[in-house]
């Protein structure tokens, strides 16, 4: 007999009640045919205890402080079963979400990365997500541009395919995912299953759009290393339309830290700009961007 189909990756750090609520919604799961990997990034309060109480119905790992994307990247080199199926500590899947999944890729056997629709709850409040983050089945890679369409909590992926376009980037505090899919939009379809197979949990104050200033700078890099990296291969279009979301992120930087008098960010993002425009794509250096 093989291993388990799904290896579920979970990142957390100090989120102890959040933590018991998504790793119960995953043991509750109608498909047994995971493994569960909690991976706790330097966590120091209650989390840790609250995954050691799991026993053996999950794997626990601990490292110091690294970032959500170290930790998932270090919770995905721990397993081997043939699809990913990421959840983020503060979020919650309905009992079916890994069978809906894995019947839709068994399905579908041309599609490498599926998601589902998903409940948003925000202090408490369910919220209707706005039409410009409605998710569609397909070649979504103009849409990921301008924002991130996939949503970690409601991903499935085959690993080898997380093998050509990953890990996740450790230089980037936030929107490593953003970063992520940028990869692999570009040259897969993503599945869609219309139905809410999760809920996803926002308005706390530990979430990384509210720790980090100008998340656009890390969305700016995410576009330069695709450039970067596959920008000759990119499709009829493709690559212009990343090159014009680029330099229109710069732009917004520029006037945003002229606004704040910081003149020294907003010349350092006119002359990426530039760069951008002579055809110059290095994260070199765009390397300021990610320092926090």
């Amino acid at each position: 007999m093989g291993g388990p189909f799904f290896a579920v990756v979970i990142p957390v750090h100090n989120r102890p009640g959040e933590l018991a609520r998504a790793v119960d919604s995953v043991l509750a799961q109608t498909c047994r045919d995971f493994e569960l990997v909690v991976v706790d990034d330097g966590s120091t309060d209650a989390t840790s205890e609250v995954a050691a109480s799991y026993g053996d119905r999950i794997r626990l790992i601990r490292q110091e402080n690294a970032g959500v994307s170290a930790a998932r990247n270090r919770g995905i080199a721990a397993t081997r079963a043939p699809w990913i199926a990421l959840l983020d500590s503060d979020d919650a899947w309905r009992p079916d979400k890994l069978a809906r999944q894995r019947r839709f890729a068994e399905e579908r056997p041309d599609c490498s990365i599926l998601q589902a629709n998903e409940i948003w709850v925000r202090n408490g409040r369910r919220v209707n997500p706005p039409e410009t983050h409605r998710k569609r089945d397909g070649r979504i890679f103009r849409e990921s541009l301008a924002r991130c369409m996939v949503s970690p909590s409601a991903v499935a992926l085959r690993r080898d395919l997380f093998e050509r376009y990953g890990p996740f980037d450790e230089r980037l505090p936030a929107c490593e995912d953003y970063d992520l899919w940028l990869r692999i939009t570009a040259f897969e379809p993503v599945g869609l299953i219309d139905e809410d197979l999760l809920t996803r949990y926002g308005g706390h104050d530990d979430q990384l759009s509210r720790r980090f200033w100008g998340m656009d700078r890390f969305r700016v890099h995410a576009i330069v290393r695709l450039l970067e990296e596959y920008g000759e291969r990119l499709g009829p279009g493709d690559r212009e339309a990343a090159i014009a979301a680029a330099l229109e992120r710069c732009a917004l930087l520029a006037a945003g830290a002229a606004r704040r008098g910081n003149a020294a960010f907003a010349a350092r993002m006119d002359a990426l700009g530039g760069e951008i425009r002579s055809g110059r794509y290095s994260t070199v250096a765009c390397g300021f961007l990610v320092e926090a």
